[in-house]
């Protein structure tokens, strides 16, 4: 499964379906075939963003303090950050964000 997000202020965005619904989730809105990001829910919504990614960025204490055998995964601030990006500027334009699988 795929997510395409669209808005008139940048480019597609498209996510694999696990990484779509973890945004969506984090937004506060259940996984679903299609939906809208209303502008007047823009800030709403890149504030969830942003406070996800702050409470992941928090140290994580490891019980043996060693994090060089710690698995490299990608972040989740690198993840969300495009879909951050598109908010911003559907938010500067006042437009929508819709997307669809």
């Amino acid at each position: 499964m795929i997510y395409k997000f669209r808005s008139k202020a940048s480019g597609d965005l498209i996510m694999l379906g696990p990484h779509g619904d973890q945004v969506l989730r984090l937004l506060g809105r259940e996984p679903a075939p299609k939906g809208i990001i209303e502008p007047a829910d823009l800030p709403a919504a890149l504030l969830a963003l942003q406070g996800a990614v702050a409470a992941e960025a928090e140290p994580a204490s490891r019980e043996d303090g060693n994090e060089a055998d710690a698995p490299r995964a990608v972040a989740l601030r690198q993840r969300v950050w495009p879909m951050v990006e598109m908010l911003r500027r559907a938010q500067d334009a006042g437009v929508a964000v819709v997307w669809g699988i």
